[in-house]
């Protein structure tokens, strides 16, 4: 008897054995393996030439007519447009930017790979993905897209479905015309990140339809996200949508969809340097609008760097112009229980403390129906959180439209309110010196 029971113990052993073995997430490793053997082929095309970046990232230099934009059905003969037809009128050039102290100037920004090689003409830069990036994902079908509900929606602020998404925002926005493109100058931080599956970033939104499973969504701009890059690097992304974030879109290169037509600029990859608080200020500026002729949504980086496009077949409502635009600040909070994570937004700072402590947007502008870049009217701003991440808007002569936002999140109510009270208790002080004195002195 006892023989017979140690008999089927060993049994039990060895299939407990073959089934860890051979299974991961339900799925034979065979099969997993030759699942992302398949979708690494399919991301990470020939090269002509390979970078290493000391960040640990390979630019690979593709032939500009291999990038994956092309295994869209609808592009077997799209001939690739070199640039848009028309650019906006009235852009304001950072270049002409002053200020009246000579430490809020900000300064020139690049991409890390850039200090191992460039690209040739001919080729576009791809981050190549590894195998490790598409093991971090909860699948390889959603590998490099977002989850639903990512978007603020300012108008309803519906708490049941700001706490089913986890998603915070700090965002300026209008609303209420047709929109055909925006602008800003975004300032550049390496926020901290608590949890591997949060992220922190700051972006522009161009959007059509409705909040519902139709809403079409262009948004670029930095991010931190350690599940999807594998590090807390600061890097350049671009995302699309044409369905809410159903089974359209991706981020950056890793669906068919964008078309790259620029050799130095890498999206996904790290940009180099970043703000520092009380130090040297970076930015970066990124213009995305609608070109009259085609229709295409067009990109640029920087006053030089013509990105490329989203074609116009993409999108339904975006095919004919957006209905709001939104500047601001994204986290995600995976706490459970009414608890909040400290995932920083922007610097980590609140907006109060201003220039050099918490991060910003400037110049913010929209495209109009004549295609000309201008002030937008009825700028409205939104946060689900104050005490964790807020926003305020302001605008002058130098920076135009521009708000500063932000925060340290870790929802702590009291500690919370008491940092923002203090940081309001000593610009009150300072207003009642400057009152109290400066007519004396003068």
């Amino acid at each position: 008897m006892a023989a017979q029971v140690n008999s089927w113990r060993r049994v039990v052993q060895l299939l407990l054995v073959l089934v860890t073995l051979s299974c991961a997430g339900g799925i034979p490793i065979s099969q997993q393996r030759l699942e992302v053997r398949n979708h690494l082929k399919r991301l990470n095309k020939p090269a002509v030439k390979s970078i290493k970046s000391p960040d640990g990232d390979i630019i690979d230099c593709v032939h500009v007519s291999h990038q994956p934009a092309f295994e869209h059905p609808y592009m077997k003969n799209h001939t690739i447009q070199l640039r848009p037809n028309f650019h906006p009128e009235g852009l304001f050039s950072d270049n002409k930017v002053s200020s009246s102290s000579s430490n809020e100037k900000s300064k020139p920004i690049s991409q890390l790979w850039h200090l191992n090689g460039r690209c040739p003409e001919g080729t576009i830069p791809i981050r190549r993905t590894k195998k490790d990036d598409l093991l971090r994902a909860s699948s390889i079908k959603t590998y490099g897209r977002k989850k639903n509900r990512t978007i603020p929606q300012p108008r309803s602020a519906d708490p049941d479905l700001i706490n089913e998404s986890g998603h915070q925002h700090a965002i300026t926005y209008v609303e209420g015309d047709r929109y055909y493109g925006a602008k800003a100058t975004i300032n550049v931080w390496q926020p901290k990140i608590q949890q591997s599956n949060e992220f922190s970033l700051s972006q522009i939104w161009i959007l059509g339809g409705s909040f519902g499973e139709d809403l079409n969504s262009i948004e670029a701009g930095w991010q931190v996200s350690p599940d999807l890059y594998g590090d807390h690097n600061t890097r350049l992304f671009t995302y699309w949508t044409s369905d809410a974030y159903q089974a359209t879109g991706c981020y950056n290169l890793l669906c068919s969809g964008f078309i790259q037509i620029n050799n130095e600029i890498a999206i996904g990859a790290s940009i180099f340097p970043v703000s520092g608080y009380h130090g040297s200020q970076y930015d970066i500026s990124l213009l995305v609008w609608k070109d009259p002729k085609e229709g295409n949504w067009w990109m640029q980086f920087g006053n030089d760097y013509m990105l490329g496009y989203w074609p116009a077949f993409l999108f339904s409502y975006l095919a004919d112009s957006a209905s709001m635009i939104e500047w601001g600040g994204e986290v995600v909070n995976s706490e459970p229980d009414g608890e909040h994570t400290s995932t920083e937004m922007g610097s980590g700072h609140f907006p109060e403390e201003g220039f050099g402590k918490a991060s910003y947007f400037r110049n913010i502008q929209i495209v109009d129906g004549s295609n000309n870049l201008r002030v937008p009217k009825d700028i409205g701003t939104f946060t689900e959180k104050p005490n964790c991440y807020d926003v305020q808007h302001d605008n002058n002569g130098d920076w135009g439209n521009f708000f500063y936002y932000g925060g340290p999140g870790n929802y702590d109510q009291g500690t919370t309110l008491h940092k923002k009270m203090t940081i309001h208790l000593y610009y009150f002080e300072v207003r009642i010196y400057f009152d109290a004195y400066l007519p004396v002195v003068g």
